[in-house]
């Protein structure tokens, strides 16, 4: 073996450890929530024999005895209660009215004594092409319908994508409003850790190391007790007002918590540190006599500023935009606590779909979402900070 490749071994096995906890922690949860979205095999798990049965069947036509003997027969067969409602649950969603009708078709077919000869003598619905498509539609192992609903489209009868009802358009809404209040937190961001790092990055010894050390402090503190502590701080009668108060600023407590206004104060306390650090990091490196000498050439202060050193910096700002705004489109803890209805980011609908009514596939579908404006913002990122040829 050549002393290249034992030196390429010794690197892999070097690297395997990274890798897999890269595989195990971020690859895998990753291709587990995708596959959550696109895939639901709960009916045809249930109806394998009704799925041979329908795969004839022309979607127009009332449903035969083949057909409603072979969803019996299946039926019959089902002992776990968990998969049953599963296929409930999925059936409803596409058809109002399953869970009622499968309920009493349940305890029909349970019925040794005096067992069913057919479905439609359980219930008329079952006469309705209607409930049989949605039967049909649930039986494909993959489907669209949560990467489609995560942006409030559907399919109908036809096949056809088209906007859901009003009553079911919830989380275009929502995916808005998180963009908004991510947009809100990374303006207020900039605005306030903008000066802040110049600040910093003119000083010098001690003086920078506290600034710096004050504007790392959130990092070093947890979410929740940061979140906690901005809790009593915003409410009626917390410092921030009774400090307004007591100056004579204010005739009456401000109204700063369960609304927008308290979200992005909390927000941009806990994610001015990604503003500030990429932008100090970008500063730094701008020699410093370049103010000095465009002031000598006889540049009004702020003209120097404006085509000196923002261009130089915008870099800074703008991995300081992108930091930011990425990791508020993920904020849970801070909206619910310190937010009212109206400010309840996208996280706190898919934590509702994933621990609250158990609906993976609507949970992974927002969080492909999610993934995929993520991905969009790193790609237009890359594109704009690229180098221009000839530039240097």
């Amino acid at each position: 073996m050549s002393a290249a490749s034992s030196r390429t071994g010794r690197s892999l096995f070097l690297l395997a450890p990274l890798m897999l906890f890269l595989i195990g922690f971020f690859v895998w949860p990753l291709f587990s929530m995708m596959s959550q979205s696109v895939s639901d095999p709960a009916v045809l798990r249930l109806l394998p024999r009704s799925a041979e049965v329908l795969a004839d069947w022309d979607r127009m036509s009332p449903p035969t005895m083949e057909m409603q003997a072979a969803v019996i027969e299946d039926l019959k067969a089902v002992d776990d209660d968990q998969a049953l409602g599963d296929m409930v649950r999925r059936l409803n969603s596409a058809r109002s009215g399953f869970r009622t009708l499968m309920g009493k078709t349940m305890t029909a077919v349970g019925d040794s004594a005096n067992p069913p000869v057919d479905l439609v003598s359980i219930d008329k619905r079952w006469e309705r092409p209607e409930f049989w498509l949605a039967i049909a539609d649930a039986l494909s192992p993959y489907t669209d319908r949560n990467l489609l609903a995560a942006v409030d489209l559907g399919r109908n009868a036809a096949g056809e994508i088209e906007q859901l009802p009003t009553d079911q358009s919830v989380n275009r809404v929502i995916l808005l409003r998180t963009f908004w209040i991510a947009a809100l937190v990374t303006f207020a961001c900039a605005c306030i850790g903008y000066p802040y790092a110049i600040i910093a990055a003119s000083l010098a010894g001690w003086k920078r190391d506290l600034m710096l050390a004050a504007v790392l402090l959130p990092l070093w503190t947890s979410l929740l007790v940061r979140t906690a502590a901005w809790f009593i701080l915003l409410q009626e009668k917390g410092l921030i007002n009774d400090l307004l108060l007591t100056l004579g600023i204010v005739n009456s407590p401000l109204a700063l918590i369960f609304n927008r206004t308290g979200v992005i104060i909390a927000m941009t306390h806990v994610l001015l540190p990604f503003m500030v650090l990429p932008i100090y990091s970008v500063l730094i490196t701008i020699p410093k006599n370049l103010m000095p000498a465009a002031a000598s050439l006889g540049a009004h202060p702020l003209r120097a500023f404006l085509r000196v050193l923002l261009p130089l910096s915008l870099r800074g700002v703008a991995s300081g935009g992108l930091l930011v705004f990425i990791s508020a489109i993920g904020y849970y803890i801070t909206p619910a606590l310190i937010g009212g209805p109206g400010d309840q980011m996208i996280s706190s609908i898919i934590a509702f779909y994933a621990t609250g009514s158990a609906n993976w596939g609507m949970a992974g579908a927002l969080g492909v979402v999610l993934l995929v404006a993520t991905l969009l913002l790193y790609s237009v990122y890359a594109r704009l900070s690229r180098d221009e040829p000839g530039r240097h």
